[in-house]
């Protein structure tokens, strides 16, 4: 399922390259899990820019076997930031399923701190990556929200800003959560907290899978959680991924939490 960027194949032997060649060189590591998707022009920018603003994160890109070549500007950057790694999946079956997959491979590993999410289209901004990893410490969940105040959005048409605030107040609505960004990508989650999670219970395959992630920690481990003001930009470069089955995942997942909580009490 997994090929690696030496060509090693397979979620065991993938977590023994990580520790050997990259991971082991701090302390508690905190790694940021970067998937892709047709997004070589971004990585070529975005993954320099992150490692000059925290020289010792490390960064796992996740591929979806990407027909643009992002694997190919991955490998060539590998070679100036040993904290950088890649997985390259066999084919694209949706954002959440690539968070799944690698997080169920690296919670268990106990030297890790924290797992950040992220966007490689330049969307999230790696100048709010200090502020995330400095509120860790005292929180379980720190997520960087568009909407507090100071956070916001750039660039935005007006459809997808209505379909952004709309979205959210739906999801606030049957999830009964006290958030106000249940859409944000741009979080850090302490590991301990994601080993508890049952992933199997997330039936969300694409976006809404940050939906259903934040809705367990919070809901059903307490986590402790900060939101910190980030300024969403549009992507720099290549095109958007939004479709309409990721309008209808967005619109089944919020109900099925909603009837989850309603069964549980």
């Amino acid at each position: 399922m997994w090929k690696n960027i030496l060509g090693i194949s397979g979620p065991k032997r993938l977590l023994v390259l990580l520790k050997k060649e990259s991971l082991m060189k701090c302390k508690m590591k905190d790694i940021i899990l970067l998937p892709t998707y047709n997004e070589r022009e971004n990585v070529a920018w975005i993954i320099p820019e992150i490692f000059s603003l925290v020289p010792d994160i490390h960064v796992l890109v996740i591929d979806d076997n990407s027909p643009d070549q992002t694997a190919e500007v991955v490998r060539g950057l590998a070679s100036r930031y040993p904290n950088l790694s890649l997985i390259v999946r066999e084919k694209k079956t949706g954002l959440g399923n690539a968070y799944k997959d690698t997080m169920r491979q690296l919670i268990h590993d106990q030297d890790i701190r924290s797992l950040l999410t992220m966007d490689a289209d330049g969307s999230h901004s790696p100048e709010y990556l200090k502020e995330l990893l400095t509120d860790i410490s005292d929180y379980d969940l720190v997520i960087g929200s568009r909407y507090v105040a100071g956070g916001g959005v750039e660039d935005w048409e007006p459809w997808r800003k209505f379909l952004s605030r709309f979205g959210n107040m739906y999801s606030k609505f049957f999830t009964g959560l006290k958030i106000n960004d249940f859409t944000a990508g741009f979080m850090c989650i302490r590991r301990e907290f994601l080993e508890r999670l049952a992933f199997e219970k997330i039936g969300s395959s694409g976006y809404s899978f940050l939906i259903e992630l934040k809705f367990y920690l919070i809901h059903d481990f307490k986590a402790r959680v900060k939101e910190v003001p980030i300024i969403f930009k549009s992507r720099r470069e290549g095109e958007s991924k939004i479709s309409h089955q990721i309008i209808r995942e967005g619109i089944k997942a919020p109900l099925r939490l909603f009837l989850r909580r309603i069964w549980k009490k």
